[in-house]
């Protein structure tokens, strides 16, 4: 059998996702040569759901979270409930469930114990639970243009809020209620955030990362962004990867899928360790599948 090094993670956060939010602590993995631990919690398999990877590093207790960052969102067919279970157990509950102002929707926002927030949404059944990642950015259709073009993923609607002053997209590979989009937000006049140094990055899975990152690589011409790590094997993995900043800083990793299927697999049946990315899905030309997001903790 094999034995799994244990992740540093705290008792009242562990409980905030599994017990309180009812994710499955899916694996987790100590590196002390490069002084972190890794925490994989999600829904479902990392195959088949996205998950979110928590990153201890040695002796940091606090991060700054910026003002870019929003929240993360879960779907539940009971908010009062939900709110009710994250009471109990310590959670902030910042905005108490209820209908939105001039509508019937039913959401609260919540923060765990590290200062994450996440939107809680009241919806039917959903396959992907954990269903929103919410960034701001400084031009909402630029950034649009920069994930249609340079990831094929599709606007799926667009809302404008004059009254808050504010406008936001909603971008993914599906329907948003069938699995995770991206929720890009515009504030009137703002265009410029704080990245801080919690959040991380979101990672993408691909069956080829070289002519992805051809891809990315004109864009980031066209629409501003930066590649950040050229496409290539990780050095002694040969998982391939590349990595790149969109216009607003925000980080994307591109995953070889068979690179990390073999390395997520022999994790689970032999000596090794997988790289934390995941959401498997039949994307587009480019093979582009699963989805996972990095904080630390």
């Amino acid at each position: 059998m094999l034995c799994i090094a244990s992740v540093t993670l705290s008792v009242p956060l562990r409980e905030f996702y599994t017990e309180g939010f009812g994710m499955k602590l899916l694996r987790q993995r100590d590196i002390p040569e490069e002084k972190y631990s890794n925490a994989f919690l999600g829904f479902g398999p990392e195959e088949s759901n996205f998950v979110v990877e928590l990153t201890y590093n040695y002796g940091v207790t606090s991060y700054d979270i910026g003002t870019g960052f929003g929240h993360f969102a879960i779907a539940t067919e009971d908010v009062y409930k939900l709110v009710e279970k994250l009471r109990a157990i310590g959670g902030n509950i910042t905005r108490d469930p209820g209908p939105v102002k001039g509508g019937v929707s039913i959401f609260a926002f919540v923060k765990d114990p590290d200062g994450y927030t996440f939107e809680l949404i009241q919806r039917g059944p959903t396959p992907e639970p954990l269903c929103q990642v919410m960034l701001r950015v400084g031009d909402l259709d630029r950034s649009i243009k920069f994930y249609e073009k340079a990831l094929g993923m599709k606007l799926l609607r667009k809302i404008d809020r004059p009254e808050h002053k504010y406008t936001l997209a909603m971008i993914g590979y599906d329907d948003e209620y069938k699995t995770i989009v991206l929720e890009l937000t515009y504030n009137y006049g703002v265009t410029e955030y704080t990245k801080g140094n919690a959040y991380a990055q979101v990672a993408i899975g691909t069956d080829d990362v070289y002519k992805s990152g051809e891809v990315v690589s004109l864009v980031t011409q066209e629409l501003g962004g930066k590649i950040t790590r050229q496409p290539g094997p990780v050095p002694g993995i040969n998982t391939k990867i590349t990595s790149f900043l969109d216009p607003d800083g925000w980080k994307t990793v591109l995953v070889d899928n068979e690179d990390f299927l073999k390395e997520l697999h022999g994790l689970k049946l032999g000596p090794g360790w997988a790289l934390g990315w995941s959401h498997w899905a039949d994307l587009w030309a480019l093979g582009l599948g699963w989805l996972t997001c990095e904080v630390a903790s």
